[in-house]
């Protein structure tokens, strides 16, 4: 009876009646979906795990957070963050000079996680989760709560170590597209990324800037040809009427060096964090199309 019932489920499947179950849809999907509804581009916002300090850093997210900031990009300090402008090298230096480790990121993120369900995307580059280890790492940042990992120098066609661990761990795999990539690297990130695109808004490193030098609708119009993820645009922005502008086209705005350019200036805590509510609220504010 057993040999029966399996021959034929086996059968159904073969016929098409019988559709394997979807994957769990994860935090990342689930906040673009529920954002679609309210007619809003997501934003996301960047931090430098240790900077000023890991406590600190907590803070701040839970700031953002309540902010109206829809997910957080934790950075991992990297001693040669080359794709990064002076503000994030500093931010990294400074956490670094903390002794702020992979581990102390993902003891944060496990922290955040126990009182929070904003989606968390861990950012960084790829000398860390190597020496950390591969299969290791992918382990613990899905246990800690992480949902989604953009390793900054690790291509797809480079990224198949990691990208197997992350996969079985359920982590959403986030890769760059810039405004020179071609229709075959749109290609190539389409198939294999997760969660949604990061388009780069320039060339060259993260930076605030005043004014976007490309046309970045057009670069969103081709990458959606190629992939049904959600299509997010960062590097540069730096003020709400960027945010809204980007919104008009995008999925979502990423926003970073500004915000991390607030946290250098420094001062008081409270005075920091406060700063850090009203950019955040402009620009979640300005998401809203």
């Amino acid at each position: 009876m057993k040999i029966l019932f399996v021959l034929f489920t086996l059968d159904l499947c073969v016929s098409g009646l019988l559709v394997p179950s979807k994957k769990r849809m994860g935090k990342i999907e689930q906040k673009f979906c529920e954002l679609r509804e309210k007619n809003k581009a997501a934003l996301i916002c960047y931090v430098t795990a240790g900077d000023p300090d890991i406590d600190f850093t907590g803070q701040i997210i839970d700031c953002m957070e309540a902010s109206g900031v829809d997910m957080v990009e934790i950075g991992i300090p990297f001693s040669d963050p080359m794709a990064d402008g002076s503000v994030i090298q500093a931010a990294s230096e400074r956490a670094l000079a903390n002794a702020t480790s992979l581990s102390d990121v993902l003891s944060l993120v496990r922290r955040i996680r126990s009182r929070s369900d904003i989606p968390i995307i861990l950012f960084g580059y790829y000398n860390p989760f190597f020496s950390y280890g591969t299969e290791r790492f992918a382990h613990d940042a899905r246990e800690a709560g992480a949902d989604g990992v953009l390793v900054v120098d690790l291509p797809p066609e480079e990224a198949a170590e990691l990208g197997v661990h992350m996969e079985r761990e359920g982590l959403d795999r986030i890769f760059l597209l810039a405004p020179t990539s071609t229709e075959e690297r749109i290609e190539i990130v389409s198939q294999n990324a997760s969660g949604f695109i990061y388009v780069v808004s320039v060339t060259g490193v993260t930076g605030a800037r005043p004014d976007m030098g490309y046309n970045l609708e057009d670069l969103v119009w081709r990458i959606r040809r190629c992939s049904e993820l959600p299509v997010g645009v960062g590097f540069g922005v730096s003020s709400a009427r960027q945010a809204a502008e980007i919104a008009s086209f995008s999925d979502a705005v990423i926003v970073g060096s500004a915000l991390v350019r607030i946290i250098e200036h420094g001062g008081k805590k409270r005075e920091v964090l406060g700063k850090i509510s009203s950019f955040t609220e402009e620009l979640s504010a300005a998401c809203y199309r």
